[in-house]
């Protein structure tokens, strides 16, 4: 029996062709055509003005942080189940993540917490879109009207993903995206900064460079900033990737239509599914996860997974868990108790775009 991986992308459209123009014209580096061209157009499908390609989406969130003046003092709402990378931007900055619990259908933090979070030394909420449905945003937008407060939209995981008909990654302040492999379009690493703030985008386009002055003296530097540049090679990739997202969010959905169909039976077992849709969106399915009924349960299932040589990955950790954090001092005695156990009980079985119908099958057989 062949391994089924947990993620295998799809590079089928123009990737090798614009690859190779890359070489052959000798633009590999982070100067080249293909990078304007990706930031052009990705921002164009989602609908702002401006687009900053970067490294990569942890990157991006340091750089949306940073811009926005966001540093020692500040306080920052977020979900606490999330991937580290929105936590470390805040920390690393100086300023205070304030964690919220999440939604027990959606897995999205719970917008009903947020409000009672908010003190006078907030200064923005950073929303993250979790695996395949959005968050609503609607009461996010006008609690940050209402309090004057910044929104970062992370939009890592929902390219292509609509919020009551409008694009994810087009809401707040700023929004990111990231395009590891995993991910519905991918430039292998790399990531991207939306806004439609012109001042903004140029304070972003400034941090990535190393806070390179845009009109000299060269080497000279006021501020420090990062490496954080993509390359003309990711761009490429991208921007390839790109052309292909309506195919690969039908492909997406289509995938998680036969998972529910196949897999309907592990709910009489105490499993929990993704929800399908809500009043606001259809699930994208970045990937499709399973909760099961108890974390030795899940030990079980990923266990008989990895002997037929299935690929699985646990949710991810919460922020108010994690030794880094507790280490310094951060979140004591708090509890998100739907956080912990989506975090515990929580894993996701191969869902890249990859992967065939066949394996698709062999991976509802082995869960049934």
């Amino acid at each position: 029996m062949n391994p089924i991986p947990v993620n295998t992308p799809l590079l089928n459209g123009n990737e090798l062709q614009y690859l190779t123009q890359c070489i052959e014209t000798g633009w590999i580096s982070s100067e080249g055509p293909f990078i304007t061209q990706f930031e052009a157009q990705l921002s164009n499908y989602v609908g702002r003005k401006h687009g900053i390609a970067v490294s990569n989406g942890s990157a991006a969130l340091d750089i949306a942080v940073k811009a926005l003046n966001i540093g020692p003092g500040d306080e920052v709402i977020m979900p606490a189940f999330t991937i580290i990378s929105p936590a470390q931007s805040v920390v690393s900055a100086g300023a205070l993540p304030v964690l919220v619990d999440s939604d027990a259908l959606t897995w999205n933090m719970d917008v009903n917490q947020i409000e009672a979070k908010i003190t006078p030394q907030t200064k923005a909420i950073l929303v993250v879109h979790i695996y395949g449905l959005p968050v609503d945003l609607d009461p996010i937008l006008d609690l940050a009207q209402k309090y004057k407060l910044k929104v970062i939209e992370d939009a890592a995981e929902m390219h292509g993903q609509t919020y009551k008909g409008k694009m994810c990654g087009s809401f707040g302040d700023i929004s990111i995206f990231s395009f590891y492999p995993n991910k519905h379009i991918t430039t292998g690493e790399g990531g991207m900064l939306l806004t439609n703030d012109s001042e903004l985008a140029e304070r972003c386009k400034k941090l990535r460079n190393l806070c390179f002055e845009p009109n000299g003296p060269r080497f000279v530097h006021h501020e420090l900033g990062w490496n954080y540049r993509m390359t003309n090679l990711q761009a490429a990739l991208g921007l390839a990737q790109l052309e292909q997202i309506d195919h690969f969010i039908q492909k997406k959905r289509a995938m998680g239509a036969a998972y529910h169909k196949g897999l309907s039976p592990l709910q009489a077992k105490g499993y929990k599914l993704p929800l399908e849709k809500t009043e606001y969106s259809e699930n994208i399915y970045w990937i499709f996860g399973l909760v099961a009924p108890s974390p030795e349960e899940k030990e079980r299932m990923v266990n008989l997974l990895a002997e037929n040589k299935i690929g699985t990955r646990p949710f991810f950790w919460c922020m108010h868990e994690q030794p880094v954090f507790q280490k310094m001092g951060l979140f004591k005695n708090e509890s998100y108790p739907v956080a912990e156990k989506l975090a515990r009980n929580g894993f996701y079985i191969p869902s890249g775009l990859g992967l065939t119908d066949a394996d698709q099958q062999t991976v509802i057989e082995c869960l049934s």
